[in-house]
């Protein structure tokens, strides 16, 4: 018997994004380093993130269609909504928390240097 999958796979991407863009901008961040960070982690370019955005995709497909995850992801560590990203098994799970990740160090007001691992 299969797990069902979880509720956030199947979540239009489109709609998470404006969060994530209104949690940095609380910070005083902007959509710009926003748009920077998932475009490290996924390798998407500009035009293809706006266009994966217009399209509706949920989560497990813009994951999937992304271009590859960067080589660095690896050394994203740390906790998210209570769980350690380390620990995460489901691959799809752990690149949405990695994600979360990242929007939590931008706005915790962490440099783009060190968000970004270089």
């Amino acid at each position: 018997m299969t797990k069902p999958k979880h509720s956030i796979f199947s979540m239009p991407f489109a709609k998470v994004y404006p969060l994530y863009v209104q949690k940095a901008e609380r910070k005083n961040r902007s959509k710009e380093e926003v748009d920077q960070l998932i475009r490290w982690l996924t390798g998407y370019d500009q035009i293809g993130l706006q266009r994966q955005i217009e399209r509706q995709i949920d989560f497990e497909t813009f994951f999937d269609q992304a271009p590859c995850l960067h080589p660095n992801s690896h050394l994203i560590k740390g906790v998210v909504c209570g769980v350690r990203i380390e620990e995460i098994a489901d691959p799809l799970m752990k690149k949405i928390r990695l994600l979360d990740k990242l929007i939590d160090e931008l706005a915790k007001g962490k440099t783009m240097e060190k968000i970004l691992r270089q």
